[in-house]
């Protein structure tokens, strides 16, 4: 998924002629902590924070002179995932997407590519989630689903969470598309798949679940 599918529409930029006051207005209204500034050509000039807003001398201060040269953005073409990791580097609450000749295009906004983000790990879908740790030596993605299919379940989604040291385990998460998964933890356990936990199972071993939980309050 490409960073234009994902563009906000109804959040709009910043001018650079806007004052303080006109842009934490727009920040409150639209419950974001950054917004992108363009001018007048609809170029990109960069991207204003609440907190410079908050450190300006005055509420009739322009914002053109806060914002910072070499504004931060993505291209349309960058995948969702290029997109994210930049939000997460610069902690940005939206990011721009704008050409390479700096044309603003529209912004993305953080709970927007988590929509995004849960559509792509099918999470509408019925059925399980498992949740595993592997070492890394033995995991291999073609293995796993082979393993899982071979028990008549199809994997529609994994993730996968690489270890701070070569020493600790992958965490693996996978939606599955049955919801009774006591045969395919049990198959995964002999392979050497540690699962350690399991969403979404039928209504019998959540009720299980649920007492064991209740049991658990009650000590």
């Amino acid at each position: 998924m490409r960073a234009q599918d994902a563009i906000h529409s109804s959040t709009p930029a910043l001018q650079s002629s806007d004052t303080v006051e006109d842009a934490l207005g727009m920040l409150m209204e639209y419950r974001v902590r950054h917004l992108p500034v363009v001018d007048e050509e609809r170029e990109l000039v960069g991207i204003i924070s609440e907190e410079q807003l908050m450190e300006a001398s005055g509420p009739e201060d322009r914002i053109a002179s806060l914002v910072a040269a070499h504004p931060i953005s993505v291209s349309p073409e960058d995948h969702i995932f290029d997109a994210a990791r930049t939000m997460l580097e610069h902690e940005l609450s939206t990011v721009p997407v704008a050409e390479a000749d700096g044309t603003y295009l529209g912004l993305l906004r953080r709970h927007d590519i988590f929509d995004k983000f849960a559509q792509m790990l099918a999470t509408q879908e019925a059925g399980a989630i498992l949740a595993l740790e592997v070492s890394p030596r033995d995991y291999a993605l073609a293995k796993l689903v082979h393993v899982i299919e071979q028990n008549d379940a199809k994997v529609r989604a994994v993730a996968s969470e690489s270890p701070e040291r070569s020493t600790d385990q992958i965490r693996v998460t996978l939606k599955l598309n049955v919801q009774d998964t006591s045969r395919i933890r049990h198959v995964l356990e002999h392979h050497g798949y540690h699962v350690v936990a399991s969403f979404g199972e039928d209504d019998e071993e959540l009720g299980d679940l649920v007492d064991e939980f209740m049991r658990y309050l009650e000590v």
